[in-house]
């Protein structure tokens, strides 16, 4: 259905503050001496960011002036949790916002506002959104209130991690960007820096038709050729094309790593167009800007860049009587030509088609995005389904452990040994629920479940007592079979060539980044340690060797007994890890005597050695 609706409907502003906005970020163009201002509206308080003009403030070191360095210690949420993979943005950008933070007092005004109790928007226009973009992000990270953050013809700012973070974190929705059907900037970053660097000086360009010049034209035909690069290979995949030519094309073509997120509100003859779903409107940045019938690439070239500047006509005092036009559940089921249409949809679907220049292809490749986030919301049911299968395989280990308990052997001894039948029966119950876990972890690193899965209170509720069940089991199977004589131990500082499995390293992020934790071994590991200090240290059968072994380790030791002593305080440990025959007890009295008596857990072992 094409909905329609008012501006302040559809982004939750109403039209009046949106001009306000726009106004001061206009102002702080001309204030050379100063990179922001701000101003009271209302109940608002309004910060606006300057712009830089010169390419060498957009692009940097990597052909797309791309980078991850310092974003983690000023924003350690963008990232994605299970691999943690940083995001990468536009350090020239972040760097900007960076000298801000240091040379001016701008997070003291900003506290003075919400100390205020006074609405918080940051804006910007061009290169101005960008910063507003990490002023907002760091006032979220910073705060229980959500401020407002608003762009005007913004380039792209973060790849596609950036996006899926914000949208994880649900920050999504506090950023609207208003863009001109046919300007250029929001596209700018699309392309490489060797295509355009001596051909684009400065941004925004200011000259008129008779003075555009060919290479002016000649950068825009190749931020064009990038983006319909970009927006083909990213359809295809979607679509799920596995033609292998398109990892050939990546191989030789260096793709933009930035993506659009947020809502988009695209601006056109008059009518407004919302959008929030980011594949869709990668596509909507390259299909609105192709040539129509006719239209020579002159006059689009010309047109892409006037449009920059053209925002001020587009936000005048009457833009409340505009029509917004909701582009998130468009019926794209439809017949896709416009001819011999009679229904009213249909007529509105053609609106659509004219007004920002969707051809066929384009609209396919609107529908596959649509069609992709469905795909996400289909795979999430069917995580969903699976919850009573892993609920009730975790039962059966749950009793698996309470059975072993009540025979005074601790439940992974147990399974190290497999001499029973339920030993064999907890195996058969461990690999099933391997399999269930590794597919759902495998739709998240192929990036098939919603942005927001990870975050779901329920599922890292799940996760974390999948993960502090079963790993002591998958830890017992690989030392029962001296996996780690072929493999290594089965933890190492390596991340990719880990023995252990993915869906233990995803699972345990979740818990530290939802309640957050600080990153490192987790009581679910436990007995991989035990079991790497005891092979370090117990290999030799004379005396003064393991001695000499116990000192290479000793800080690990040291450090294995501080965990142990916090865990148990938090239950995370159970009496079985003390049982008289387990494998910690028994490596524990075979360390140096002097260590036993001053060791911190000393006591602890005393008490509790009976089992």
């Amino acid at each position: 259905m094409i909905e329609r609706r008012n501006l302040s409907e559809a982004i939750g502003m109403e039209p009046d503050l949106v001009t306000k906005v726009f106004s001061l970020a206009m102002e702080v163009q001309s204030k050379h001496d100063r990179p922001y201002l701000s101003r009271k509206h209302s109940s608002y308080s309004i910060f606006a960011f300057r712009g830089s003009g010169t390419i060498e403030d957009w692009f940097s070191g990597k052909s797309f002036g791309d980078t991850s360095i310092g974003l983690k210690e000023i924003f350690p949420f963008l990232k994605r949790i299970g691999n943690d993979q940083i995001a990468l943005i536009n350090g020239n950008f972040f760097q900007q916002f960076h000298n801000i933070l240091e040379e001016f007092q701008f997070s003291d005004e900003v506290n003075r506002a919400v100390s205020e109790k006074r609405k918080i928007v940051f804006a910007g226009y061009s290169s101005g959104g960008t910063i507003a973009i990490f002023a907002a992000i760091l006032f979220l990270q910073r705060n229980r209130i959500h401020p407002l953050c608003v762009t005007f013809g913004s380039p792209l700012v973060g790849d596609q991690i950036f996006g899926h973070a914000l949208r994880r974190e649900n920050w999504a929705q506090h950023f609207v960007h208003f863009v001109m059907r046919y300007d250029i900037i929001p596209r700018v970053l699309l392309a490489p820096l060797s295509s355009i660097k001596g051909e684009l000086q400065t941004f925004p360009p200011c000259f008129d038709q008779s003075k555009l010049e060919s290479n002016a034209i000649s950068s825009f035909c190749e931020i064009m050729r990038s983006a319909l690069s970009i927006a083909s290979h990213t359809a295809c995949s979607f679509m799920g094309c596995t033609n292998s030519l398109l990892e050939t094309v990546t191989s030789f073509t260096e793709l933009s790593p930035y993506r659009p997120f947020g809502t988009y509100v695209f601006c056109s003859e008059g009518r407004m167009f919302t959008i929030k779903n980011p594949d869709a409107i990668l596509q909507l940045l390259l299909y609105s800007l192709q040539l129509s019938n006719g239209e020579a690439v002159a006059d689009v070239a010309f047109r892409s860049f006037k449009d920059h500047l053209g925002y001020q006509t587009e936000f005048n005092a009457n833009m409340g009587t505009k029509d917004v036009v909701d582009l998130e559940h468009l019926d794209l089921q439809l017949p896709l030509s416009s001819g011999g249409a009679n229904s009213s949809e249909m007529k509105s679907i053609e609106m659509v088609i004219k007004e920002l220049g969707l051809s066929t292809r384009a609209m396919l490749c609107l529908s596959a995005a649509r069609e992709s986030e469905q795909q996400k919301q289909r795979n999430q049911r069917w995580v969903e389904d699976n919850r009573k299968k892993i609920e009730d395989e975790l039962r059966k280990l749950q009793e698996y452990r309470d059975t072993a308990e009540m025979h005074k052997i601790g439940y992974y001894d147990a399974f190290k040994l497999q001499a029973e039948p339920e030993d064999f029966e907890a195996n058969v119950t461990r690999l099933e629920l391997a399999g269930i876990w590794d597919e759902i972890i495998e739709m998240l690193k192929r990036n098939e479940l919603p942005d927001g899965f990870e975050c779901l209170e329920d599922w890292v509720e799940l996760g974390t007592r999948f993960r502090r069940l079963m790993e002591p089991l998958d830890i017992a199977n690989y030392y029962r079979h001296s996996k780690d004589k072929d493999t290594g131990a089965y933890l190492k500082s390596e991340e990719e060539k880990q023995p252990r499995p993915k869906r233990y390293r995803y699972t345990q992020r979740w818990l530290e980044h939802v309640k957050g934790k600080p990153a490192g071994y987790s009581e679910s590991c436990f007995w991989a340690e035990v079991e790497d200090l005891r092979v370090q240290i117990h290999t030799s059968n004379q005396k003064e060797n393991r001695d000499a072994a116990f000192e290479k380790v000793k800080d690990r030791v040291l450090k294995l007994e501080e965990n142990v002593r916090q865990w148990v305080e938090e239950e995370l440990l159970r009496g079985e890890v003390f049982f008289e025959k387990s494998t910690f007890v028994k490596w524990w009295r075979e360390l140096p005597e002097r260590h036993r008596m001053e060791s911190r857990i000393a006591s602890l072992m005393f008490m509790v050695g009976s089992g």
